[in-house]
C-alpha cells in the first residue's frame, strides 16, 4: 500500500467514557459497526478492532449497538469478564436509556408492550423459516420537548419533531425504530422503518444525514466490586447543532 492508500483510511480514535480493570465503554459514532461481519466485507473499520488498536489489548463486545446508532457501548476487557457480564445483558440486568428525535408531537409518556418479529436479514436467514411467532417487546417513553418547524413535507405548511427518551424493557432487534415506527412517530433518519419525506428533509434542510438515535446511558450493578455504576455518552455534533437549532435542552449536551 502506497502513501496516498494509506492516508486514505482515516483513523478513528475513539472516545473512552468509562474504564475499570474489568471493563470499557466507549461513545461509539454513528454509522461505525461494531466488529467484522461477513455481510458488510466492503467495511474497514470497526469499533472492536479499533478500540483493540487504540488500547493495546483485547476487548470482548458485551451487547452491540446498531449501525447507524451512537452512543454508550461497553466490552468486557477478558474473556473471564465477558462470561461473568454477558448473562446480566440476557437477563436485563442492565439498564439502558436512549434518546431520539421522531416525527410529530407525542403530548405524554407511557408504556408500549407490542409483540414483534423477528427481522430476518434477507442474506443472512434466506433459509429460515418465515413463520416466526412475535416476541415480547416492551419499551418505556417519555416525551422531552417538541418544536414545529416552518418547512412543508406534505399538505401542512410545518412539520412537527419530538425529542424523547426511551428505555427498553426487552431486546428485539430494531426494538426502538419498530416500536416508534408503530406509534406513528418514526425517528428520523431511519430508512427503513421511517418517513422518506422527513428524512429528506432533515438532510437537505438540516444536514442531518444519520438515525437520530444515540444510546445516551448505561446503568448497571458492578459484577465484581457491587458499585451502582451509571455510564454516559454525549452527542455527536449532529446532535448538538439540532438541540441548538430546535431549542431543547437533554442533560446530554
Amino acid at each position: 500500500m502506497d502513501d496516498s492508500q494509506e492516508s486514505a483510511v482515516e483513523t478513528v480514535e475513539l472516545e473512552v467514557v468509562y474504564r475499570d480493570e474489568y471493563f470499557i465503554a466507549v461513545n461509539k459514532p454513528a454509522g461505525m459497526l461494531v466488529h467484522r461481519s461477513w455481510l458488510d466485507r466492503h467495511e474497514t473499520q470497526f469499533v472492536m478492532q479499533t478500540l483493540r488498536d487504540q488500547i493495546g489489548q483485547h476487548v470482548f463486545p458485551l451487547h452491540r449497538l446498531d449501525r447507524p446508532t451512537s452512543g454508550v457501548l461497553l466490552f468486557a476487557l477478558s474473556s473471564e469478564f465477558a462470561a461473568k457480564a454477558a448473562p446480566m445483558f440476557a437477563e436485563h440486568q442492565f439498564t439502558k436509556t436512549y434518546h431520539a428525535i421522531v416525527r410529530g408531537w407525542i403530548e405524554e409518556g407511557d408504556r408500549l408492550d407490542y409483540p414483534l418479529k423477528k427481522e430476518q436479514d434477507k442474506i443472512a436467514d434466506k433459509f429460515a423459516s418465515k413463520e416466526v411467532e412475535a416476541q415480547s417487546a416492551i419499551t418505556d417513553y417519555q416525551p422531552l420537548a417538541k418544536v414545529e418547524v416552518p418547512h412543508s413535507t406534505g399538505r401542512f405548511p410545518t412539520s412537527r419533531f419530538c425529542l424523547v427518551e426511551m428505555q427498553p424493557l426487552t431486546g428485539r432487534k430494531h426494538q426502538l425504530r419498530r416500536h416508534m415506527a408503530h406509534l406513528r412517530h418514526p425517528i428520523l433518519g431511519d430508512t427503513s422503518h421511517g418517513d422518506g419525506k422527513q428524512n429528506r428533509l432533515f438532510r437537505y434542510v438540516y444536514d442531518a444525514k444519520r438515525l437520530m438515535l444515540h444510546a445516551s446511558k448505561l446503568e448497571f450493578v458492578h459484577p465484581y466490586t457491587n458499585e451502582n455504576i451509571v455510564i454516559e455518552a454525549k452527542f455527536d455534533e449532529v446532535w448538538q447543532r439540532l438541540l441548538k437549532e430546535f431549542g431543547w435542552k437533554s442533560g446530554f449536551e
